[in-house]
């Protein structure tokens, strides 16, 4: 696939997302070829369907596939998934309220557990914690380039420049693990990326809360369910304090740590 053909295909899906969400939003993916989509082109597939699933705050139940597509099974199912913790969680294939924080994703508890490969589900997770990330940031920019405090925009004030920078930071590097984990997609790139993908939607969803003030408290604005949503998508197949720890425990048993990105 070209650069051309790419472009088009993103500009598809993002008309997609904006109009069709969940359940609607499997069937218009369904009929755009995702399946074969995901089964022959995975590196296209996986970080511009789940890239703009963050960025555009819509919602399927994709995930269950790239999990079931690295464990070899069909596409179409669900499986249990773990969450924070020692809970289970199984992504349902319908529409409805879920138990997590973000009711709109249609997380049910799950018993027991499938031990499956979780590489390839942790990647695709920390992608769409960076559209998430990035949708948080959009949010900010255009909120401190239209407000007005003492006269002056208040993206003239350094403190909320530098917040905004540090997410950008943030963001860029988590992308930049995410790249790596691509490139050499093993169990430690891949938990790692996620980590650091969680870790910079936190830090986006920290900092633009802040710059945006009392409004981004409020229902109306849409800040809030972006937050929402990266504190599940964090959560899910690992947070970002767990997945350090199994980092850890992997590089402890394999007793060396290998060179991820050649600087």
């Amino acid at each position: 696939m070209d650069a051309a053909e790419r472009e088009l295909l993103a500009e598809t899906l993002r008309k997609t997302m904006g109009a069709a969400s969940g359940g609607a939003l499997d069937s218009a993916l369904a009929d755009l070829g995702w399946a074969d989509l995901l089964t022959e082109l995975p590196s296209v597939a996986v970080p511009l369907v789940f890239r703009l699933l963050g960025e555009t705050g819509a919602h399927a139940s994709v995930l269950n596939d790239v999990v079931l597509a690295e464990a070899g099974r069909p596409l179409g199912g669900t499986l249990p998934l773990p969450f924070t913790g020692r809970a289970r969680v199984v992504w349902e294939r319908a529409d409805g309220p879920g138990i997590a924080l973000d009711p709109d994703l249609p997380l049910r508890t799950a018993s027991g557990a499938d031990p499956v490969p979780l590489a390839a589900g942790r990647r695709a997770l920390g992608w769409w914690l960076l559209g998430t990330g990035h949708a948080m940031l959009g949010l900010a920019r255009a909120h401190v380039l239209d407000r007005v405090q003492f006269g002056r925009p208040l993206a003239a004030f350094q403190a909320v420049r530098h917040r905004l920078a540090e997410t950008l930071v943030a963001l860029d590097g988590a992308e930049a693990a995410l790249v790596v984990a691509a490139d050499r997609p093993d169990e430690l790139t891949s938990l790692l990326a996620k980590a650091a993908a969680g870790d910079a939607a936190l830090t986006a969803a920290r900092h633009c809360q802040q710059v945006l003030g009392g409004i981004g408290f409020t229902a109306e604005h849409g800040l809030h369910r972006h937050v929402k949503r990266a504190l599940v998508l964090d959560g899910l197949l690992g947070g970002v304090k767990e997945l350090s720890r199994e980092a850890g425990a992997l590089l402890r048993s394999e007793r060396t740590a290998p060179r991820l990105v050649h600087l």
